[in-house]
Order: C-alpha cells, then sequence, then structure tokens
C-alpha cells in the first residue's frame, strides 16, 4: 500500500468529500489528509478501522500475555483447567 498516492489536501477533502467516501469504502486504503502542507489526519472507511481497532486489541491481549509470563504469573493447563471445573461445580 502507497501512502504517497492517497495524500490530499484538505481543500480537495471539502470540494470531493462524497468520492472521497467511495473510494475509500471501495479500497479499503487510508487517505492522509494535509493543511498547509503538513499531514494533520487520517481518513479511513469504518470497516477498515474497525478491523484495526480489534487488531490493537489482539495485541494488547498479546502484550498483557507476555508481561504476565515475563513476570512469572503463569499456571499449569491442567491446574487451571481443574479451578474451572470446580469453579463451574460450586455455582
Amino acid at each position: 500500500m502507497k501512502y504517497s498516492r492517497q495524500i490530499k489536501p484538505i481543500s480537495y477533502l471539502k470540494a470531493h468529500a462524497a468520492d472521497v467516501v467511495r473510494d475509500l469504502s471501495k479500497r479499503h486504503e487510508p487517505m492522509v489528509i494535509t493543511q498547509n502542507g503538513e499531514a494533520r489526519l487520517v481518513v479511513q472507511d469504518v470497516e477498515s478501522y474497525e478491523q484495526t481497532q480489534e487488531t490493537l486489541a489482539l495485541l494488547k491481549i498479546l502484550a498483557l500475555g507476555n508481561q504476565q509470563i515475563e513476570a512469572g504469573r503463569v499456571v499449569n493447563v491442567k491446574r487451571a483447567f481443574q479451578r474451572v471445573r470446580r469453579n463451574r461445580t460450586s455455582d
């Protein structure tokens, strides 16, 4: 994905909003909007945004898991299943 083709000034966004929405929905690539020659924001379709958020959530879970492993906060799988079974029968 080449972001260089998806860089537009804010005036383009103002004048072609409907075209931008259609293009972003079709391509699923973000568009960088500039103001006074500097990148100011990124615009993307909702589906791509949701996928990005889900990916970030999974990465956070993985990072937390790695931190727990490094801190030694791990449980043997057999012991973990015993706890789950015990909690299910006590409900």
